[in-house]
């Protein structure tokens, strides 16, 4: 398998254990939702889980893999506001977390152009 045929397994392997985890450990994510949003910050949670999840399998499809990386893009780059409160929220903890939290912000950037990536190799398959 090359590693433009492991590239949008990679990041779908990536989104499905994300995905997995806001329902395994609801709460640690509850605490990062903004509190701007309507509703709960648990159906938050349970909602961009089950978007993970569902982005996993579109990016397993070759046939949706195309538009299910598009939207993955978008959503890694949705999903930033969340980055951005838990490192102001993490500001005060100590060093490993407070790293672990601003270490999220520059990631996204290469989350979005990998999804990216995965969509322009897909070709016109959608």
């Amino acid at each position: 398998m090359s590693r433009s045929e492991r590239s949008p397994l990679l990041l779908a392997g990536l989104l499905a254990t994300a995905g997995a985890a806001h329902f395994a450990q609801p709460r640690t994510f509850d605490a990062i939702v903004p509190r701007s949003l309507p509703g709960t910050p648990r159906a938050w949670t349970y909602a961009s889980g089950a978007a993970e999840l569902a982005l996993a399998a579109g990016l397993a499809v070759p046939r949706t893999r195309k538009a299910a990386a598009l939207t993955a893009a978008a959503f890694f780059a949705g999903v930033f506001p969340a980055n951005v409160k838990m490192a102001w929220d993490w500001r005060h903890r100590p060093a490993p977390l407070k790293a672990a939290a601003y270490g999220r912000l520059p990631v996204q950037v290469p989350l979005v152009l990998w999804a990216r990536d995965v969509a322009r190799n897909a070709g016109g398959r959608s």
